[in-house]
């Protein structure tokens, strides 16, 4: 009985046994499992998740929580021919780093065609899907980059048989260069909508308008407010003075030109689109009056930032001696709209390389032709 060892000690001596029986090559796998292993239990996670279908070729993507696009790498392998799981009991690890590359670049004709960019793309990215399930994938930008490199290649093999030489490509690869022009085809098709957008701005507008119905939400109050005085009468002894008109107290029939002036100066420092809205829900009546005042139509929200708006145009205005000083102490302060000018032409650079081949050497035409 006092020879028995506790289950800690008898562990601890199998461990060392084992140690010492396995090879110095398949302990350093096993650290770098176990490595992986913690350092996979804090990873990014999927927000949203969707396949892209390239001619019946699906590969499932996501966008992780850090931004970063993603396919998966399962499906990606697939598409290009490989198999979408490693071989003996590793999973996806085994296919973490090959030589620095994924298996699908690790050929050697290739690797002179493999650039910085793909390589810095080629590391595996761990995440979790929205189902909370751990997987792997690749940065969504190394899909082209791969076609690239087979696209290159194929090129490069093409002008070698143009002069006799041995071609770069082996016949176990024509099948995958194929698929990747299938794959750059199909991606350039659907990218020129995207450069498009980019170029018209039309994925700005589209932010802004997803922006404004947010604000809407926060600033316009589903129905009318009860009546509360939200300009002082400092506000407006303030506008009588600075444009050098008599101020009568008590007297509240005022000329036009003061709704003007609140508008551009009070309530069109609302966030965009705020007084366009109000406008629409307060239109002018036959009579030439709106129905009610702007700030009954506001959100608590929308009146604390009105208020605040009325402050600091009171101070702003007491500051000034005359409109025109009080409009340049205005524009130093606030800035009125975000900037809507025409957006920039989109300029593309032309990949840099060899010119291609032709695939049909028969049409060009003569050296001699004129």
């Amino acid at each position: 009985m006092a020879n028995m060892k506790s289950p800690e000690e008898r562990g601890s001596k199998g461990g060392l046994a084992r140690a010492a029986n396995t090879l110095p090559e398949r302990r350093s796998e096993i650290a770098r499992n176990a490595a992986l292993a913690r350092h996979t239990q804090d990873i990014p996670h999927a927000v949203v998740d969707g396949t892209i279908d390239f001619a019946g070729r699906p590969i499932a993507c996501a966008v992780l929580d850090t931004r970063l696009r993603v396919l998966t790498q399962e499906t990606m392998l697939t598409t290009l021919g490989r198999a979408g799981k490693a071989k003996g009991g590793q999973g996806s690890r085994q296919m973490l780093r090959i030589g620095g590359l994924p298996p699908f670049l690790a050929a050697e004709n290739l690797l002179p065609f493999v650039s910085d960019e793909l390589r810095q793309a080629a590391t595996p990215v761990v995440f979790r899907t929205l189902r909370g399930v751990k997987a792997y994938g690749y940065d969504a930008k190394l899909l082209p980059l791969v076609c690239e490199v087979y696209l290159k290649a194929r090129d490069a093999h093409l002008q070698a048989l143009k002069h006799s030489g041995p071609g770069v490509l082996l016949p176990t690869q024509e099948r995958l260069v194929q698929t990747c022009d299938m794959l750059m085809r199909a991606m350039a098709r659907e990218h020129i909508v995207t450069l498009v957008d980019r170029a018209t701005g039309y994925q700005d507008q589209t932010v802004r308008e997803e922006i404004l119905a947010q604000v809407l939400l926060d600033y316009i109050a589903p129905d009318l407010r009860k009546w509360t005085e939200r300009f002082p009468t400092e506000f407006f002894r303030q506008i009588y003075r600075i444009h050098g008109w008599q101020w009568v107290p008590g007297n509240r029939r005022m000329p036009q030109y003061v709704g003007k002036f609140i508008n551009t100066y009070i309530y069109e420092m609302l966030p965009p689109g705020v007084l366009d809205e109000l406008k629409r829900l307060n239109p002018v009546t036959e009579a030439g009056h709106r129905a009610y005042q702007h700030h009954r139509l506001l959100t608590d929200t929308g009146n604390i930032h009105l208020d605040r708006q009325i402050t600091s145009t009171i101070t702003i205005m007491a500051l000034s001696a005359n409109k025109k000083e009080f409009i340049e102490n205005f524009a130093r302060v606030h800035t009125k709209t975000l900037p809507t000018g025409k957006p920039k032409p989109l300029k593309l650079a032309a990949p840099k390389g060899p010119k291609p081949l032709p695939l049909f050497p028969a049409l060009e035409a003569p050296a001699d032709a004129s």
